[in-house]
C-alpha cells in the first residue's frame, strides 16, 4: 500500500513540475463545467422538441381525438381535421358578427 501512495505522489509531483499547478485547476474547472452543462443543453433540446411536437397535434372537434399533424381526417370518426379547425379559426376571426344567446331565469 505504502509503494503505490510513494509511487502515485511521485508520478503526481513529476506531472505538477512539467505542466504546472495552474493547467490541473483549469482541468478540473473545465470538467465541473462540462458536468453542470451538458444537463442544460439536454433540458433545452427537449424542451424545443416538445414543443415542435405540441405544435404538430391536431384535436378532432367531434370526438376529442389526438392526431399528429400527418392525417387530414380523425382516426375514430372520419370527421375532416381541416374544415374544423378553419371554421374554429373563422369564427375567432370575426368575433365582433358572432351573438350569444344567453337564457335568463328567474332564482327562486
Amino acid at each position: 500500500m505504502n509503494k503505490n501512495l510513494f509511487t502515485y505522489s511521485l508520478i503526481f509531483l513529476i506531472l505538477i513540475s512539467l505542466f504546472g499547478f495552474n493547467f490541473f485547476l483549469n482541468l478540473i474547472g473545465n470538467l465541473l463545467l462540462l458536468i453542470f452543462l451538458i444537463p442544460l443543453l439536454i433540458l433545452a433540446v427537449l424542451l424545443i422538441s416538445f414543443n415542435s411536437l405540441k405544435s404538430k397535434v391536431n384535436t378532432c372537434n367531434q370526438c376529442g381525438t389526438v392526431t399528429l399533424g400527418i392525417n387530414n381526417t380523425c382516426m375514430n370518426c372520419g370527421a375532416d381535421l381541416e374544415n374544423t379547425n378553419s371554421k374554429s379559426s373563422e369564427i375567432l376571426k370575426k368575433p365582433s358578427e358572432t351573438t350569444i344567446e344567453v337564457k335568463a331565469e328567474e332564482i327562486k
